[in-house]
């Protein structure tokens, strides 16, 4: 309610990245298990179609009464890498890579919570009229 498209953005980063260090934890966590293929997170690309308005950024309503949203969730996938292999039993896990990727996560993820602090310390100053 009280987020614009952009805050609405900026949680759904928060969700996707919630997603995908569960994602990279347990890719992490199957390092070593013959056959294993990683899985990641695809969300970036579908994010810049909507923005970009290639996309629809309204999500299809099941029921009258539903609260209407902004980013549909289509765009958040899980995925398979089923096409690499790292070592001969099959396992593709790089745990260099997935580490790598664990920084970048969290550092857009520490990135994403500091912009929407700062537009609900907009807000707090608003509805405080700007008193401290």
């Amino acid at each position: 309610m009280f987020l614009s498209a952009v805050g609405e953005i900026l949680q759904k980063v928060l969700e996707v990245s919630a997603l995908r260090q569960r994602v990279i934890a347990h890719n992490l966590a199957n390092a070593n298990t013959p056959g294993f293929k990683r899985y990641y997170v695809t969300f970036e690309e579908a994010l810049r179609r909507a923005v970009d308005g290639e996309q629809d950024l309204r999500p299809h309503r099941t029921h009258p009464r539903h609260l209407p949203g902004s980013l549909p969730e289509a765009g958040i996938r899980v995925e398979r890498d089923r096409f690499t292999s790292m070592r001969q039993d099959g396992n593709n896990v790089d745990i260099e890579r997935e580490m790598v990727e664990l920084v970048m996560n969290s550092l857009n993820y520490s990135l994403a919570v500091q912009q929407l602090n700062g537009r609900l310390g907009m807000w707090r100053y608003v509805i405080n009229e700007g008193r401290r």
